[in-house]
């Protein structure tokens, strides 16, 4: 597995532990760090996107929400909605992360770990946000 895949794949279970366990992310991160060494480059990089989507959440909830028809953020599985959350992250807030790759991952974070059909759910969600969100960039900079 590659070391960003791993990375994303811890930073999932982090994600999920502080929403489940209602633990601080800074605990999360610093736990996991002593009782699982990695790379540095896996530790910077889960580091990165659990502080990020922590920071972030209420504006990538936000965004989530609107597009997502039908559904309560809340009444997700916990596992889709902080994919989700990762992958907002990632196509909004990470310009080295190509917006391909963002999604792709997630998907295949849905595969791995969500139910049946959460990477078709997982890759609707993302591509609509990208289309509309970075569309909306593009407009703004061409004007």
């Amino acid at each position: 597995m590659r070391l960003r895949s791993k990375a994303r794949a811890v930073a999932l279970s982090l994600l999920y532990q502080v929403e489940i366990v209602k633990i601080d992310f800074h605990q999360a991160l610093q736990d996991y760090s002593e009782n699982y060494p990695q790379k540095q480059e896996v530790v910077e990089f889960f580091s990165f996107l659990v502080e990020g989507v922590i920071t972030n959440i209420s504006s990538i909830d936000t965004l989530i929400k609107k597009h997502v028809k039908n559904w309560e953020i809340s009444r997700m599985a916990a596992i889709d909605r902080n994919i989700l959350r990762m992958g907002c992250f990632e196509l909004l807030f990470s310009e080295d992360i190509p917006p391909k790759v963002a999604i792709n991952e997630a998907i295949e974070l849905a595969k791995r770990f969500g139910d049946i059909d959460s990477p078709r759910f997982v890759n609707g969600i993302l591509d609509k946000i990208y289309k509309v969100e970075k569309g909306k960039e593009k407009n703004t900079n061409q004007e």
